[in-house]
């Protein structure tokens, strides 16, 4: 949602939160978190509405360089008519599904040899060693002061095939169980189990894996809080939906460079730390470098006059950009 408080926006519209602005479709691309595309819409539209053909656009754009496509989305993406066409095309998905009462009761009818511990893989690899889990102040406090407090005790995963309604076809659906103690103070008032499921036509990976990589989409909603904090391509300063979508793009552009950049490092990790980056960071460490230019004689020279560590990663960057070059 990007919000206004303009009273003359043409195309603008009331969310459902009762918020006035509008409501923009963002296609990022999962490896470089750069965006494919920006879509500028009312704000009174649902989340997935018009979204298709630009999923059919982004698809287009990677497929040739790309040697395996996976498209990710929360529950409002399950488009179950365009399911079937899109893995005749190849294209591998892993969508959220509603926990409405078919699949659920489905879930709740599996022997119970169908569940297993669900273990979460790893974020990163620690280098060192693994430090010490620092006291939780605020739990304490809820369980002092006898407020209601939900904590969960254990998940567990398992999987079944599923044919949604307008599906040709079966796919393969994963479900996470959660079980929430329900707690005031030190009682236990009561458990509770919820139901997560995860719609896919992956076949060669774990469930655990399934649950993490549809987990991995999160990283969208970091991409969304720099477009509207980072470049502030959410803004929305001029007068219509049209005008403000162009300045969205163009605003995305500055966010897109900084990944770009990234690839190009020679080192590649540096480049892929470069591209998690902020981009207030990013400024900062490779745009805004102090710089006094001298002209002497047929030459131009270019002091930097501050010193940060990302500077051998920035000269190393112009050189491979000289070698890619045309001569």
């Amino acid at each position: 949602m990007a919000p206004t408080l303009g009273e003359c926006k043409g195309g603008m519209g009331l969310s459902y939160k009762g918020i006035w602005g509008y409501a923009p479709l963002i296609i990022s691309l999962g490896n470089s978190r750069e965006v494919l595309y920006m879509v500028n819409r009312p704000g009174n539209v649902v989340s997935h509405e018009g979204c298709v053909p630009w999923i059919d656009r982004a698809i287009e754009l990677v497929r040739r360089y790309a040697g395996q496509i996976t498209l990710r989305g929360d529950t409002d993406f399950t488009l179950s008519a365009e399911l079937d066409r899109w893995d005749s095309q190849g294209i591998k998905f892993i969508f959220g599904m509603d926990a409405h009462p078919k699949v659920v009761k489905l879930a709740e009818a599996l022997p119970q040899e169908a569940w297993k511990p669900l273990e979460r893989l790893a974020r990163y690899e620690i280098a060192t060693e693994p430090r010490r889990k620092p006291q939780r102040i605020k739990e304490a406090i809820v369980r002092f002061k006898g407020y209601l407090n939900k904590k969960l005790v254990g998940e567990s995963v398992a999987e079944f095939d599923y044919q949604p309604l307008k599906c040709g076809r079966s796919y393969r659906l994963v479900v996470v169980r959660k079980n929430i103690s329900v707690q005031k103070g030190e009682r236990v008032l009561f458990e509770d189990i919820r139901y997560f499921f995860y719609i896919t036509n992956h076949t060669d990976y774990r469930t655990e894996q399934i649950v993490a990589l549809a987990n991995e989409r999160c990283e969208q909603e970091n991409v969304i809080e720099q477009l509207k904090n980072g470049v502030n391509a959410m803004r929305m300063p001029v007068d219509d939906l049209i005008s403000n979508w162009a300045y969205m793009v163009m605003s995305a552009l500055a966010w897109n460079l900084k990944s770009w950049y990234g690839l190009l490092m020679p080192n590649r990790q540096r480049g892929l730390e470069l591209v998690r980056m902020e981009f207030r960071r990013f400024l900062h460490a490779i745009v805004l470098l102090p710089a006094q230019i001298v002209c002497s004689g047929r030459k131009i020279i270019y002091r930097i006059m501050g010193y940060n560590s990302w500077l051998k990663d920035f000269f190393a960057a112009w050189e491979n950009l000289r070698r890619m070059a045309p001569a």
